[in-house]
């Protein structure tokens, strides 16, 4: 079975296993867990930051920036179609009680353009606008990457409007790999940055959130609120600590693999990529109604041996992963035209 459900479909190599299974611990709640904190150091230093804590989920840090810089009924923008607004469960209402502004660029990719003129008034009928929040690379996007010219001018009219700025970076290294950027480049345009461990690096469990040091303390009490608080996380951490020294240049392989899928799709009757030029690692297209539901074709696809997941009624979802070979991906990609084919038949 060739699985290109999601990048978190991964297990742990060997090695990784074992750096895990001897790694050098400690109580990270009353103390410091020592491989955490060599984590927590590795990340903030590739990221530019001046520190960083390791936690759960992707979800968590990304709800606790929002927590970090917005009070109770303040408000922050973000693109329709990110993951802080569609996939953790309005986080930032039910936590926070911080409200959204969202806005639906083409390509979901946003610029300036699109939010100059969204700052509330300074008026007691209005909330306060706080924060501007970014993705990059954009999962519903199709992997798109953000260009670093854009980021870098929201980012100069959000100080100039004295708003922060939060990147949702759990791909993050999928666009330094794409684009020879520095991740340092990428995050200095951010107060905090948050890098998932467990989706194309590889790594079982864990995000890690970066920012400045007066941040921290704060950050650590969300944290324990929001039951992050790990014991001897180090287990884990080592996972994420490998991930991050071994597997972030072999993201290129990735990339290519989502490109011969995509290439297949583009010449497959009945399906439209959208968007039309892979990035990264995700590959999203478009099913013919007349011809499928997307469901119904990822049900197809399944028992002929390619395992994806319907993204909407009319879209499928691919992504490629560290288990993914260049003759898994020439596999699936002729697998998907035959089962284009066969449904355009019938």
């Amino acid at each position: 079975m060739i699985d290109l459900r999601s990048d978190t479909v991964t297990k742990p190599c060997e090695e990784m296993r074992k750096a895990m299974a001897w790694a050098d611990v400690d109580d990270d709640v009353i103390d410091v867990d020592p491989t955490v904190r060599r984590l927590e150091e590795f990340a903030a230093e590739l990221l530019g930051k001046e520190d960083a804590m390791f936690m759960p989920s992707g979800t968590m840090t990304n709800q606790i920036a929002v927590r970090l810089h917005c009070g109770r009924g303040d408000e922050l923008i973000c693109e329709a179609g990110c993951h802080i607004y569609n996939y953790e469960q309005g986080g930032f209402s039910q936590l926070s009680q911080v409200i959204a502004q969202t806005v639906s660029p083409p390509g979901k990719i946003i610029h300036l353009e699109h939010i100059r003129h969204l700052i509330r008034p300074d008026d007691e009928h209005t909330v306060e606008t706080r924060l501007v929040c970014l993705e990059n690379t954009h999962n519903k996007g199709g992997g798109r990457v953000h260009p670093i010219e854009s980021i870098a001018e929201i980012a100069t009219w959000a100080r100039k409007n004295n708003l922060k700025m939060h990147l949702d970076g759990a791909r993050l290294f999928n666009a330094v790999v794409a684009t020879g950027i520095e991740a340092s480049e990428w995050a200095a345009h951010f107060d905090t940055v948050s890098i998932c461990l467990s989706k194309g690096l590889g790594a079982p469990v864990g995000s890690v959130l970066a920012c400045n040091k007066e941040d921290m303390r704060m950050m650590r009490r969300h944290r324990k609120l929001y039951g992050g608080g790990m014991r001897q996380a180090g287990i884990i951490a080592a996972g994420g600590l490998f991930a991050l020294e071994n597997n972030i240049e072999r993201l290129a392989d990735d990339h290519t693999c989502a490109t011969i899928i995509a290439d297949a799709v583009r010449e497959a009757d009945g399906l439209t990529l959208e968007p039309e030029v892979v990035d990264t690692n995700i590959v999203i297209f478009r099913v013919d109604p007349e011809i499928s539901t997307a469901e119904e074709f990822c049900a197809a696809a399944l028992e002929a041996g390619v395992w994806m997941f319907p993204f909407s009624a009319e879209h499928v979802r691919a992504v490629t992963h560290l288990h993914i070979s260049s003759e898994d991906a020439e596999q699936a990609g002729r697998i998907i035209s035959q089962v284009a084919e066969a449904t355009k038949a019938a």
